[in-house]
């Protein structure tokens, strides 16, 4: 019963240790997650984001395909010009 009192006790010590960093030092552990201010900073203004419909999604990828297509040279024949 003593050995298994001592061993909460270190197991309980241990994990202080490792919440509080200082075994950040030594080892590299710790509960703490990286932090990066420059990703929340660069993040999205959610207001600026919207839901396209389907044929909005068909007209931009068809839209995307032909610009892709002309500028590899592949739509000369202006194939693409009926399709804007």
């Amino acid at each position: 019963m003593r050995a298994l009192i001592a061993l909460l006790l270190l197991a309980n010590l241990g994990w202080l240790a490792l919440a509080q960093g200082w075994l950040l030092p030594y080892a590299g552990l710790s509960t703490h997650h990286e932090r990066e201010p420059q990703r929340l900073a660069a993040q999205l203004n959610a207001a600026s984001v919207r839901v396209l419909s389907a044929a909005e999604v068909a007209a931009a990828a068809s839209a995307a395909a032909c610009a892709q297509a002309e500028a590899s040279g592949l739509a000369s024949d202006g194939s693409c010009a009926a399709a804007r």
